[in-house]
């Protein structure tokens, strides 16, 4: 699914990986990643939302659970991103100050 909204994209992402997939483990690690701020307190209400990605360089990735089609080979993740300051010009600048660090 993909809402078009001023400023913000929210895709949902299905992935499929080799190895089996433990959900804590990939919160853990989507936690640690840069540029990335998890936010998936659903018991809470906190989730990516359009509202508090606007304005944000870190993009939200929520509601982590084992994909129901890969089963325990894929994960679903809700993602929630200001494309105006997270967009393909951000990402090679950040890629290319990766590369010459």
């Amino acid at each position: 699914m993909r809402a078009h909204i001023l400023c913000r994209a929210r895709p949902r992402l299905t992935d499929h990986f080799p190895p089996d997939v433990d959900v804590e483990e990939a919160k853990k690690l989507l936690a640690e990643a840069p540029g990335v701020k998890l936010v998936d307190e659903v018991d809470q209400n906190k989730y990516p939302m359009p509202l508090t990605a606007t304005g944000e360089y870190d993009v939200e990735v929520g509601r982590v659970r084992r994909s129901l089609i890969f089963e325990d080979k894929g994960l679903d993740l809700f993602v929630c991103g200001d494309q105006l300051l997270r967009g393909a010009a951000l990402n090679a600048v950040l890629i290319a100050e990766e590369c010459f660090a």
